[in-house]
């Protein structure tokens, strides 16, 4: 990438603490973004040749009541508006703003690349939301990639950490019956599918995921391994869905098998493409 100095909200989150580190190891100038700093009347981005958009209230931090659901909801569509209409208005060339798999809701077996309709669900609707508000100041100057996440593995931090630590305990379990599937991506291939977004011309949807498909069973069975754990623990599914606001049946109980199409198109090459190699085990 030639050089670029480049914004980042969300600059303290797992995938944000990784990202400046890499773009400040290529040479690149980094400028992050505090919390809340953009609603200011000063606020401004003039210089700036590309924003990466990740704030937003932790999806998967706390149970959903009511007035959890409105901040995940507002901290993601009112921030990315506001983010867009200061990139239109200050000529920023790029904005790669994240959204998440969940906008596909829970769609079973059927395979979903970008060009699949949205889903239902509470999730899935936050990310339409999402989604349309990095593009209410329609610029042909602006290129906007919505880059939808699947699960992000990392040891260091995410849901990956917190599943360990309960593996760790022994609370580990297999959810229902595990035959959901699990859009995951490697943190490394997280951060090169955003340096892609960043130094190409795409745009629009992009599925961050890996192309290595797996049920949760199977991360069930692979957490078992590496931590050496027993594997019959079973959430059932009726408890599961229990959980307030949805939040069972969306998080841990929807299906989606979510295909990378543009990334694979664009000759994107993963680092960890199988989920074992994700969390450091041999196959």
């Amino acid at each position: 990438m030639t050089s670029m100095k480049v914004a980042i909200t969300g600059s303290r989150g797992l995938v944000g603490t990784a990202l400046v580190a890499r773009l400040a190891d290529a040479g690149h100038h980094v400028l992050t973004i505090p919390r809340d700093s953009w609603n200011g009347s000063g606020f401004h981005l003039r210089g700036v040749d590309a924003v990466v958009h990740l704030a937003g209230e932790g999806i998967a931090s706390g149970l959903w009541t009511n007035a959890r659901k409105r901040r995940i909801l507002d901290s993601r569509v009112e921030s990315t508006g506001r983010i867009t209409e200061v990139c239109t208005r200050d000529g920023v060339a790029t904005l790669v703003c994240a959204s998440a798999t969940g906008y596909y809701g829970h769609r079973d077996d059927e395979e979903l690349s970008e060009e699949s309709a949205a889903g239902l669900g509470f999730l899935a609707e936050v990310c339409q939301q999402w989604e349309g508000a990095s593009h209410a100041h329609p610029s042909q100057a602006l290129r906007v990639a919505n880059l939808r996440f699947g699960q992000i593995l990392s040891d260091h931090g995410g849901a990956l950490a917190v599943q360990q630590r309960l593996y760790r305990f022994g609370l580990g379990a297999r959810l229902g019956s595990g035959k959901q599937w699990m859009p995951w991506i490697a943190l490394d291939d997280a951060i090169n599918a955003i340096l892609l977004a960043l130094d190409s011309d795409l745009s629009g949807p992009v599925n961050v995921v890996s192309p290595g498909t797996c049920r949760q069973a199977a991360l069930h069975e692979l957490l078992c391994r590496k931590l050496n754990r027993p594997r019959f623990p079973v959430v059932p599914e009726l408890l599961l869905k229990l959980l307030p606001g949805g939040f069972g049946r969306e998080l841990l109980l929807a299906s989606s098998r979510v295909i990378p199409q543009q990334l694979a198109q664009r000759g994107f090459v993963w680092e960890r493409p199988e989920l074992a190699s994700a969390l450091g085990l041999r196959n």
